[in-house]
This record gives structure tokens, sequence and C-alpha cells, in this order.
């Protein structure tokens, strides 16, 4: 995964009042800390940081470009926005060159199981130890040709050079099952419907 640099400055100002403040001049509140050091107070550009994110993924690893020098930091926690869907705080972890880290990857699934059957996802990543410098961007599965019965478990997702597993590998990633049949579907919503209407009727005559 490529790093991505982006300016931080030193934030000064504290409280709920400076953090509005920030935002308001574009840049958002962060906090680096990591390797026992004293945590630090920034700011990044909002659009800058937004952007990475996007081009390459939760896990990007950002070169953050400091009065001092340059570090190398994780996002490890990004706080949005409940209802305006904007990035309100980030929690940066510092990095070395060479370290591994621990994070979690997405799961891209590939392919089409045999027909008549369905897929469950049951986990969307997976936890990994890795080169800080060396995060994929996906961990990829494939589930060509599957059939009824298929489960690909934790430990049967191949991981790249170097990387160690740290999910539990033995659970469950992508069950592939029978589809239910139309007649099997109709009975499931002849049952709900059938609950539905005893449920109201239980309510009428309370």
């Amino acid at each position: 995964m490529a790093e991505v640099r982006i300016v931080a400055e030193t934030r000064t100002e504290f409280g709920k009042g400076a953090a509005r403040r920030v935002r308001r001049d574009g840049k958002i509140p962060a906090v680096l800390y990591g390797h026992g050091t004293d945590a630090r107070h920034l700011t990044l550009g909002s659009r800058d940081f937004t952007r990475a994110l996007k081009s390459g993924g939760a896990n990007t690893v950002l070169t953050l470009e400091l009065a001092t020098g340059t570090e190398l930091a994780l996002a490890k926690a990004v706080v949005r926005h409940p209802l305006r869907d904007y990035v309100e705080h980030v929690d940066l972890l510092l990095v070395r060159r060479g370290e591994k880290v621990t994070v979690d990857v997405h799961i891209v699934v590939n392919g089409d199981a045999a027909s008549g059957t369905m897929v469950l996802n049951d986990q969307t990543t997976l936890s990994i130890e890795v080169d800080a410098l060396q995060i994929p961007e996906s961990l990829e599965i494939s589930i060509e040709g599957a059939e009824a019965g298929t489960q690909i478990l934790a430990g049967d997702v191949r991981l790249p050079a170097g990387a160690t597993l740290i999910s539990d590998p033995e659970s469950l990633v992508v069950g592939i099952s029978l589809a239910p049949t139309a007649d099997e579907l109709d009975a499931e919503a002849t049952e709900a419907g059938a609950a539905v209407e005893d449920a109201e009727a239980a309510t009428a005559a309370e």
C-alpha cells in the first residue's frame, strides 16, 4: 500500500469550542501517539485526509509532514459526525519502517457459486499482523463454482507474504448453502402472514 503525504500542524487550543473552530477552517483535530512518546495534538487538512482514505482505504499509511520533520502513522480511530457524515476527530498511531502492526483488512469475494446456491458472508474483515508498509488493500476469496456445503474459514484465506492471521482461523468467513425453492419461500411468507394476523387479533382482543 502506497504512503500518502499530508501536512500536519501542531494544535495548541483544546476543548469543544476550539475543535469547532478547527473544523470551520477546513481542518480535523487529531492526536498522534505510540512508541512511548507523549501524545501530540495536531490538525490535518480535511480534504487531504478524506482524499487519502478514499484512495488508499482505512489502512492507508500517512506520511505526516510536521514542522519538526516527517512521521509515519495509521489512522486507528476515525470519529464521524452521526448525521452530517464529516470527520470530527482522528486518532493516529505512530509507526516505524519495518514494524509490524495489527489491522483489520476488508474481504473481497470473487466469482459465482454453483447454480441453485446462496452465499453467506459471515465476516467482512479479517485481523492480520503485517509490515506497516505492506498492508494489503483487501484479501480476496474465490467462490467460483463452489457447491452447497462449501465453507471457507479464516485459516483458508491466502495472506500476503510475511503476514500472520490474528482472527480465529476456525471462524467462518463464507458459507455456501442451497438456495430455498419457490415453494419454500411461499411457505415462509404464509407462515409470516399468519403470525402477523395472530398478533393483530391478540392485540384487538385486549
